[in-house]
């Protein structure tokens, strides 16, 4: 068996100086400063050397790393892109085909920026309008109790606190969809005030932008056409879904032969695994915390775990920690 650290992105960019600074992202200094750290400890893989280590029994060099960055943000194409390529350093990108074919922002972005433009001391009104909703719609919904979600849901985890968890997961995936979108869309237009075709534009990468990354060797995987917890799908829905990210990657690519896939929220049951071993999906990443293991087993390379950038120093001359097996 081969090991594999994978890492986890998302924003990435001059956070100080954007319109957003509290977003949960990386500033772009400290990403230099992590990339130097992995230069120093580490040797880059591309997914290419990944999958052949797997098919073609090829090694993959000692403390072998993969880069992967999920959603299609502008900052990919932006300010990772170009560092990269100055770098030589191959990755993987995991867009959100819908929020790009259709210029809609999703809504787990949306909840992103309603938190960021949200100071801390004004969390409190934002769940009392949270809980005015709800009331709202209880008879339509034949909801719970406010105080009934919260005392489910809003338990803190490694990165936020259980106010914030609250949100994520009643506005993700606890409550039916069309009363999610209801109110996040409520939401969104009351705190961000901004044309959401319009930001969506300004958020995500377009078609073209990663087309030239395909070009100039980066790889464009899967990650949803709606960014839905697939899991929580019919087997119908599911392959919908997945049909939906394959017929956007082909805009992108020649020919898909090598595809992967990058799980909406790391979320699949069954049913995914068996609709993309179907379609010959080469990889599957989660969020799963952990160091990777490829195995000759098929199922195992589509269930690999991932680690944060946040579990790895971001200066360049950090002692190595935990994770450097």
């Amino acid at each position: 068996m081969k090991k594999l650290t994978v890492v986890m992105y998302h924003y990435v960019r001059d956070l100080k100086y954007s319109r957003y600074p509290n977003i949960k992202g990386l500033s772009t200094d400290l990403f230099l400063g992590q990339l130097g750290y992995f230069e120093k400890y580490y040797h880059f893989v591309s997914i290419e050397q990944v999958i052949e280590a797997i098919f073609s029994q090829k090694e993959l060099p000692d403390h072998a790393v993969l880069l992967t960055f999920d959603d299609g943000y502008a900052d990919h194409f932006n300010t990772v892109f170009p560092i990269l390529k100055h770098k030589g350093i191959p990755a993987v990108f995991y867009p959100s085909a819908k929020a790009i074919t259709e210029h809609t922002v999703l809504d787990v972005n949306k909840i992103h920026f309603i938190l960021a433009a949200t100071p801390e001391r004004k969390i409190p009104q934002l769940l009392d309008e949270i809980k005015h909703q709800l009331i709202l719609h209880t008879e339509e919904f034949n909801l719970l109790s406010f105080d009934d979600y919260y005392s489910q849901l809003a338990e803190a985890n490694r990165f936020d606190s259980p106010d914030i968890i609250f949100i994520k997961r009643l506005l993700q995936v606890e409550l039916d969809e069309c009363l999610r979108q209801r109110i996040t869309n409520h939401l969104f237009r009351q705190v961000i005030d901004v044309d959401e075709a319009t930001f969506s534009r300004e958020l995500y990468m377009s078609i073209d932008q990663l087309k030239l990354m395909a070009n100039c060797g980066m790889h464009i995987g899967s990650h949803g056409y709606n960014h839905y917890w697939l899991g929580s799908l019919s087997e119908d829905q599911q392959r919908s879904e997945i049909q939906k990210s394959l017929d956007f990657l082909s805009l992108i690519w020649d020919g898909i032969d090598n595809w992967t896939i990058c799980y909406p929220y790391g979320n699949y049951n069954s049913n995914t695994l068996s609709i993309i071993k179907e379609y010959n999906c080469k990889l599957g990443f989660t969020t799963s915390i952990g160091i990777a293991t490829l195995s000759s087993d098929n199922i195992s390379n589509l269930t690999l775990s991932r680690l944060d950038t946040n579990d790895f120093p971001k200066m360049e001359d950090s002692p190595t920690n935990k994770w450097y097996y």
